[in-house]
């Protein structure tokens, strides 16, 4: 294991169902294994879909796109990356934002009305969806989960 702690940046390249075009999103990672182009995702993504942070990915350099490219997850985190989107322009978004802080998830702003949450594997998703549907009832918010682990799966299934 690597024990250098300098971030590299990391080309994904992925088909986006909600955009209905190709996309290519940047993420930081740090390199954990040089041998074999292991890299720990270091930024929460805000658009790559099955990709949360602290994953362990295979990326290698392509001298086209001058940098390196995702080829694949080789140990998912076990967090979960949700995409919130503000209905409610009355609310401000760091109001928002707050209430999941409060339940041990960070979140980033992509914009005004747009931010991603990132809930570590140690948090009950269930308490996370209970706040995400009430606020969705209240059209508050609407969101997604473009990576939700198997933990946090289990956790909401029943």
């Amino acid at each position: 294991m690597s024990k250098n702690n300098q971030t590299y940046k990391i080309i994904f390249r992925f088909y986006s169902d909600v955009f209905e075009q190709e996309m290519v999103e940047t993420l930081w990672a740090k390199k954990i294994e040089e041998e074999q182009d292991l890299y720990k995702i270091d930024s929460i993504p805000s658009f790559v879909p099955l990709i949360a942070t602290d994953d362990i990915v295979r990326a290698t350099y392509n001298a086209m796109e001058e940098g390196l490219v995702y080829q694949e997850t080789v140990t998912p985190s076990g967090n979960s990356t949700i995409q919130v989107i503000r209905q409610n322009e009355e609310t401000p978004l760091l109001t928002i934002r707050k209430k999941f802080a409060e339940l041990g998830c960070i979140s980033e702003e992509v914009n005004e009305d747009f931010f991603v949450l990132e809930v570590p594997l140690t948090i009950n998703y269930a308490v996370v969806k209970e706040l995400l549907d009430d606020l969705e009832a209240e059209e508050e918010i609407e969101y997604a989960e473009p990576a939700l682990s198997d933990v946090h799966r289990e956790q909401t299934s029943s």
